[in-house]
Parts: structure tokens; sequence; C-alpha cells
């Protein structure tokens, strides 16, 4: 299975436009943004837990990095309420679920194979002192990627011109620019060379965003 597996084309994906699809587990649905291959893959993902349902165990060879929309995410590590980012690297296994229903943005087999840095944190919490209406928060930085969390004020720009590509995720409010309009878990994905500039709704936005990673981007090494 391919989809958006072209990584030097911009991608937009309109969430609320996007079908729910059965995973294979009973319970746990999703809607998928960017993939290469079939269940083990290279993939982005928007997944949603409902009350009581759960994955097997499984153990993630390439990596796994996600963010909780909604809900509360679980496993055998913790709790993990909306706000949390997690990286589980290779190696790492769990059984995932949720008691109450969850949602979660999830990426998988996008890690260094040598990566074994494991942390969960508040993505609040790191806020700095916002600059022309922009907080951010760095979620992480290696030598392939750096992940940030931003807030912005109504009327706020958030621009960027990193190099190795820009990907984001709309977690609340609205932004308008790169000739979109991005609504909440809108997802947008733009290759090197491409320049960001985004300005915020009447209601602010919260972003998450990846910068230089898609200068590794291609199928997983399984």
């Amino acid at each position: 299975m391919e989809i958006n597996a072209d990584f030097s084309e911009p991608v937009v994906m309109h969430s609320d436009q996007i079908e729910w699809q059965p995973s294979p587990m009973k319970g746990v649905e999703r809607r998928m943004l960017d993939r290469i291959g079939d269940e083990v893959a290279r993939a982005t993902t928007i997944v949603r837990y409902a009350p009581g349902s759960h994955f097997s165990a499984h153990t993630h060879t390439g990596g796994e990095e996600f963010i909780v929309l909604d809900g509360v995410f679980q496993d055998e590590h913790g709790d993990f309420p909306a706000g949390s980012y997690v990286r589980n690297p290779p190696t790492t296994s769990h059984i995932p679920g949720s008691d109450t229903g969850c949602t979660i943005f999830v990426k998988l087999w996008q890690f260094d194979l040598a990566d074994r840095t494991q942390f969960s944190k508040n993505m609040e919490a790191g806020l700095g002192a916002p600059v022309g209406g922009v907080a951010t928060a760095k979620l992480h930085e290696d030598d392939r990627e750096i992940v940030t969390y931003s807030q912005l004020d109504a009327g706020a720009t958030l621009t960027s011109e990193a190099p190795g590509g820009i990907e984001l995720l709309v977690i609340e409010g609205s932004v308008t620019g790169n000739g979109e309009v991005l609504a909440r878990h809108d997802w947008l994905r733009l290759p090197e060379g491409h320049r960001l500039s985004l300005t915020a709704g009447d209601d602010g936005a919260k972003i998450w965003m990846k910068t230089g990673h898609l200068r590794f981007a291609g199928a997983p090494r399984v």
C-alpha cells in the first residue's frame, strides 16, 4: 500500500474528509495520512481507540512516536492524557489501549534504527515566552530532526524555512497559509525547499511540527 509516498511533493490532508478505516484490532480505527507498506509500514496515521479497546502486545522494530489528541492513552508504562508526546524507539514494546477511549497521531518506522532514547512529556510544560504571539516548546532534537509544539495567538504567524522538509499537524484552532485553510487535525507536509507561513485564526492555534526528517524518508527496512 502506498499513500502520499512521493516525498518530493507537498501534501495536505483534511482530517474530516478522510474515512475511518478498521484496524486488525476490534475498536481501533485509523485515518491514514501517509503510508508505505501494509501492516508493517512506514506510516503517519490518526488512530482512534474506542473505550475499552486494546492492541495486542507488539515490538516497535522501527520505532513509534505519537501525541495524544484527546482522551487517555494507556499501556503498561502508564497513562498518557491529551497533550502527551511519547517516543518509543526501536526494540521497545508495549500493550496499548484505552479504558475511556482516545485519539492519537502516530508515526511508525521513522526512527534512526540505532536510537534508544525513550521518553514522554507534557507538550505545554516546555513552552517558552511568546515571541510575536507564538510560544514554542522544543520536544526533541537529534541529527535527523527537530520536533516542536507551538501555541499561536489569534492573528499570529508561524514561519519556517527549515532544511530537510516540514511536517505539521493542527491540534486545535485553525491556520491559513501556503494556499490552504487548515483546521483541527489537518496535516501538512512540505518537501525541502518549500517555505512555511501560517497565520492563526480567531481562536488561535496549537501546532505540532517536525523539520529535517524528510531527507531520510522512504520504505521501512524490515
